[in-house]
């Protein structure tokens, strides 16, 4: 916690509290997600940012309205209510209110709305590596558990080995919990379960616990589930393949035969009827294509498993 944050929680921390009920998902997102910020000084920190910045903004632009007379450049030809026509001087005090008053709704609604999104977002940034990354992990304690390993030191050296990105994360918080809390296995695994934001990783501890209550063999299971989980990683990279080369073939017929064909149909119609401004051709060349590609360059990417 920063000095800016602790600032942010001394002034609104009290009022904060009494709102985890209200702000439950938002509290389970910032879990999730592993920030090091606690849910308190969290939204007291999204409070005050919010109000700082959308006075920020409003001044700002509420002087720019001002300076260059921003409201005296509305005309309204239209019939006026005869109790405004008073208020006709006062157009531009008026207006730079009204501006203002806006401007800090607006700008205060993105900030709070941002600050809000953001523990969800990372959540779901860590899922994603988690879930990639879980098939190796799960390789390595395998290795691990058939050396003999007893299973809490497993855990300890998958938290030791930052090459397993997210699912190190959730191994050092099973070891936090065992070492610092003093809590058993079970415990630990059974907390980091409920609140790690992977589906995969959660029914992977909940089988271990599971394994270890009933007496069976934890390294069979780790080896069981190693083998399930590269099956399903090799499925996955397929089904990728296979949509990657779709979307190529709609990018080809699309953004390049597509395009073309409209530019020669174009020409030909501007040179028949002799436009020396074919607007709709600007419109293909500098918006179509560039805003295409744009669209199919975001597609690929948010569809692209993590490495």
């Amino acid at each position: 916690m920063n000095s800016y944050e602790r600032f942010c929680f001394n002034l609104l921390g009290k009022r904060m509290k009494a709102k985890r009920v209200e702000y439950s998902q938002l509290r389970n997102d910032i879990i999730s997600a592993r920030l090091k910020t606690p849910f308190e000084v969290y939204l007291s920190t999204a409070f005050f940012s919010s109000i700082l910045i959308g006075l920020i903004a409003a001044i700002f632009i509420g002087l720019l309205s001002w300076i260059f007379r921003l409201p005296t450049l509305v005309k309204y030809k239209g019939a006026v209510p005869g109790f405004l026509v008073g208020f006709t001087p006062y157009t531009l005090i008026i207006g730079t209110i009204i501006i203002t008053l806006f401007s800090l709704i607006i700008f205060g609604g993105l900030t709070y709305t941002v600050f809000l999104l953001y523990p969800n977002i990372e959540a779901g940034n860590r899922q994603r590596n988690i879930d990639a990354s879980l098939p190796y992990a799960i390789n390595y304690i395998t290795s691990m558990s058939t050396a003999g390993i007893t299973p809490a030191e497993v855990f300890r050296l998958l938290a030791d080995s930052p090459i397993y990105g997210e699912s190190s994360v959730e191994s050092r918080y099973i070891a936090r919990e065992i070492d610092i809390f003093g809590r058993d296995l079970i415990d630990a695994m059974r907390l980091v379960s409920s609140s790690t934001p992977s589906r995969r990783m959660k029914e992977f501890l909940q089988g271990a616990m599971a394994s270890i209550t009933s007496g069976g063999n934890l390294t069979d299971y780790f080896r069981n589930k190693a083998d399930q989980y590269a099956l399903e990683n090799r499925q996955t990279q397929k089904l990728f393949l296979d949509t990657l080369s779709l979307i190529s073939e709609s990018y080809v017929t699309a953004m390049v035969a597509g395009t073309l064909f409209l530019i020669i149909l174009q020409s030909i119609m501007s040179t028949m009827s002799g436009d020396n401004k074919p607007m709709f051709l600007y419109a293909v060349i500098y918006l179509m294509l560039p805003l295409g590609s744009i669209g199919f360059v975001i597609l690929i990417s948010a569809m692209t498993p993590e490495s």
